[in-house]
């Protein structure tokens, strides 16, 4: 078996700088591909050009966003759980909490996929999907959703467990091998010289592209199964009393994050179709370049999760403020970087999408007044994975929370009223100020407790 120095070298003895890039490279890099391979399907099916096949891929968006809701419950959850673990030297410990996060995932995708089946009809037309267009948006939604959805849940919170243990590169690899075939498959499934399924065929290589990432966990754990702690026997589930409560008080804020993402999106949406469709246009194409340093934010954060953890268990609460020092740098000097690039190229960026010179008119002012949010939303997550590491339930709910959910929908409402359209836009940059003001204070506290 690998020894104990070789397999927490990174935890403990490794400088934090090394110990950082060595953990958020990998991370940050799949996290890149999954930005790419999530824009795939709507290039791909919108190079069709027709309407209800294009609008398959968005209406089925919320639900898919639900599926990293489920993963995060015991992907995120069980990750800190098992870093902890390891960093008391719990080894056993830690492979029991990774067979009971893998199987209570597997669970409750099964669960959701069937849920979503039963009642696919009222949810798919709530989400946007209309007589014409529900065959379609319906046939889409079976091979995402339903038949893919376990795999897309398994294939992330499996990555999550590889990462807790210190094995940033092996996730990495992982998730990059399940979105680089995707990205592959969709030109094949999709596209009318090929198999031309459409959308379906866009569900179809969302699917195995995921089944494949899981497979390749599952056989990462089986082929080094007396070198890793990330074990999935069933009968560690016996255990499963002791360690799921802490799994799932850590992993619910992350889950309870990603949910009500759907609901403020949706809100947001709700109020600019009040405007004109060019409006509605411009928002969907800011909403694709945030996702930008969004996703590289959470890349960074999911990185430095194990490290915060391990430490924070081990008692090296110094290294663990370094950790999260330097974590957060790098997540906010990206931000930065974004931001002074879309201000002053806002125009040509939205160009990249249409050539409607309103849209991209539209589209340049959201851009320019949402891209303020990103400086704030790039230490949010960092400090929310934090708390999550210390086991901090409460301060990381309502961080979570404040992010999205409780504050969005009444701003909402008061911005439109005060500034109209623009206003609407000044809302993510206000609930993120004071999401970011409330974890500082909460972080000063617990720091004067450390």
């Amino acid at each position: 078996m690998e020894n104990t120095e070789a397999r927490t070298a990174v935890f403990e003895t490794m400088p934090v700088r090394q110990a950082v890039c060595r953990q958020i490279v990998p991370a940050v890099a799949s996290q890149m591909i999954a930005l790419i391979y999530n824009l795939a399907d709507t290039y791909f099916v919108g190079m069709l050009n027709q309407p209800e096949q294009t609008a398959a891929v968005t209406v089925v968006y919320s639900s898919f966003v639900m599926l990293t809701a489920i993963s995060n419950l015991f992907g995120v959850g069980g990750a800190s759980a098992l870093s902890r673990a390891l960093g008391r030297k719990k080894t056993e410990d830690a492979r029991r909490i990774s067979s009971i996060s893998f199987w209570g995932g597997l669970i409750c995708a099964v669960l959701f996929a069937l849920v979503f089946l039963a009642f696919a009809r009222p949810v798919l037309f709530l989400c946007g999907a209309t007589a014409e267009t529900y065959d379609t948006v319906f046939a889409y939604a079976v091979w995402v959703v339903v038949i893919g959805g376990p795999w897309t849940i398994l294939n992330t919170l499996m990555a999550n467990l590889v990462r807790a243990e210190g094995r940033a590169a092996a996730a990495s690899a992982g998730v990059s091998m399940g979105g680089i075939l995707n990205i592959l498959l969709d030109p094949l499934f999709v596209l009318p010289q090929f198999l031309g399924m459409g959308a379906v065929g866009a569900g179809v290589a969302t699917a195995i592209s995921n089944l494949a990432a899981t497979l390749y966990f599952l056989l990462y754990a089986a082929a080094k199964k007396e070198k890793t702690v990330v074990n999935i026997h069933p009968a560690r589930l016996r255990f499963a009393g002791s360690y799921l409560k802490s799994i799932l008080s850590i992993g619910f804020p992350s889950a309870v994050q990603y949910a009500l993402t759907v609901v403020a999106i949706a809100a947001q949406s709700r109020f600019v179709s009040q405007y004109t469709t060019e409006a509605v246009a411009a928002l969907g194409i800011v909403k694709k370049l945030d996702q930008l340093p969004l996703y590289f934010s959470i890349g960074v954060s999911n990185g430095i999760l194990p490290l915060l953890a391990y430490n924070h268990a081990a008692g090296n609460q110094e290294r663990r403020r370094g950790v999260f020092r330097l974590g957060c740098l790098v997540s906010l000097s990206f931000s930065l970087l974004c931001l002074v690039v879309y201000e002053l190229f806002a125009p040509q960026l939205s160009g990249l999408f249409i050539r409607d010179e309103v849209t991209i008119r539209y589209s340049a002012g959201f851009l320019r007044r949402m891209v303020t949010a990103m400086p704030m939303m790039s230490v949010c997550y960092p400090m929310i994975i934090q708390f999550q590491a210390m086991k901090r339930v409460k301060e990381s709910l309502i961080c979570s929370v404040l992010r999205k959910g409780v504050l969005d929908i009444p701003l909402l409402f008061f911005m439109n009223s005060l500034f109209g359209l623009y206003g609407c836009m000044w809302v993510q940059p206000i609930v993120d100020t004071i999401s970011l003001i409330t974890a500082g204070v909460f972080y000063r506290k617990i720091n004067r407790a450390a």
